[in-house]
């Protein structure tokens, strides 16, 4: 086993967007968030309200809409559609275009100093992983989101 690792060894304290997925926190840089909503709040395509092969519209620009929860943490409405009045959405400058990725929630914004990020044990595929930061008793995995969304695509939002 080797480590992966693209944690920051020096520098100044960056700014990374926490969220939670499956009971984890994760943290991405703020730098690439354009602006948080509800999921409810992006403009729909069709009429019924849902949003069609995970394609929906934010200020009048199309972007794709990624569902980031898992199974076992998400609530299925009557069409089979996955929903919750509060469910956020970061939508998300990357080097493609604009992505909106949803989560199970926003917790707030971590200020990370170099030294508080941990190297990640684990295979090359986890290329996308900076490292984890220990944060007042937190644990936050930090993710390279760009590296994330370059993976194999992710499953596509159904209904919302």
């Amino acid at each position: 086993m080797h480590t992966t690792s693209r944690a920051p060894r020096s520098g100044a304290p960056r700014d990374y967007l926490s969220f939670m997925l499956d009971g984890q926190e994760y943290g991405l840089d703020c730098a690439r968030v354009q602006e948080l909503k509800l999921l409810k709040s992006l403009e729909r395509f069709a009429e019924d309200g849902d949003i069609i092969g995970g394609v929906a519209l934010s200020h009048g620009v199309i972007l794709p809409v990624i569902d980031m929860r898992t199974t076992a943490t998400q609530v299925v409405d009557a069409h089979g559609g996955v929903v919750h009045p509060d469910t956020d959405v970061i939508i998300l400058r990357l080097s493609s275009g604009l992505v909106g990725m949803v989560v199970e929630g926003v917790t707030g914004i971590v200020h990370v100093r170099p030294e508080a990020v941990q190297t990640v044990p684990g295979e090359a595929g986890a290329s996308y992983l900076i490292g984890i930061a220990r944060i007042d008793g937190r644990c936050v995995v930090l993710i390279d989101i760009d590296g994330l969304m370059s993976l194999s695509p992710r499953r596509p939002l159904r209904a919302a």
